[in-house]
């Protein structure tokens, strides 16, 4: 699969133009599990000096999206269903606290804001833009944390978030319960609108552990790229 090289954003360092190119592009499986990279390989690909590209490996390997074996090199991990599973429980417990939030008081811009959010998650689906509905996925729940005073703690789900990230672009890809996804974001919002603080845990709790039987079906699907 060919990988686009994005134009490096104004203001943002060598090392983190270069970590975030590699990060989106191990999530999106276009650099798959278990495939070797070298320093020499991406300072090629992205035109610029090795040591950017070791501190964009050191910080991977730091989320573990990446790993090295002595003597052997640097190779992007395969997932781990320990973390993916902590990670989704950290997920689950504090979505399930802002929500409730969410569902006793919201301000109307954000409403509007999921609202506008829905409509394009919709379109990325229909058009099979597997990445870029992720990305609108995960601002809709930004959406929620941020409407509700919690950018911090939306934050703190991001240090843990890498793997999860993996294996949800993953269950997109495989065409699993996409669906189900939307009709979920669906009712969170209308319960947010009904103010029904019961509800929202309730969908918002079951939205989560969708993950649980979905990534079954993914490693008997794709078990290379499973650890």
């Amino acid at each position: 699969m060919k990988i686009n090289i994005p134009e490096p954003k104004s203001g943002v360092s060598v090392s983190e133009y270069v970590y975030e190119f590699l990060k989106e592009n191990i999530i999106n499986f276009k650099l798959k599990p278990g495939n070797k990279i070298s320093e020499n390989e991406i300072s090629e690909l992205l035109n610029v000096s090795r040591t950017p590209v070791r501190e964009a490996f050191i910080k991977l390997s730091k989320e573990d999206l990446v790993y090295v074996l002595p003597q052997r090199g640097t190779y992007i991990s395969y997932i781990d269903l320990e973390q993916v599973e902590e990670a989704r429980f950290i997920r689950e417990s504090l979505e399930k606290a802002v929500i409730e939030l969410a569902a006793k008081e919201f301000p109307e811009d954000a409403l509007i804001e999921l609202e506008k959010n829905l409509d394009l998650q919709k379109s990325k689906i229909k058009n099979k833009e597997y990445s870029k509905f992720l990305e609108l996925d995960e601002e809709f729940h930004k959406t929620i944390f941020i409407a509700c005073n919690k950018a911090r703690t939306w934050s703190v789900i991001q240090e843990v978030n890498s793997q999860y990230k993996r294996i949800r672009l993953l269950s997109f890809i495989a065409n699993i319960n996409w669906d189900k996804n939307i009709e979920q974001h669906e009712e969170i919002l209308q319960a947010i609108k009904d103010k029904d603080v019961e509800k929202a845990r309730d969908i918002m709790s079951k939205h989560l552990k969708k993950l649980l039987i979905e990534q079954v079906e993914l490693k008997e699907k794709y078990p290379k790229y499973f650890k």
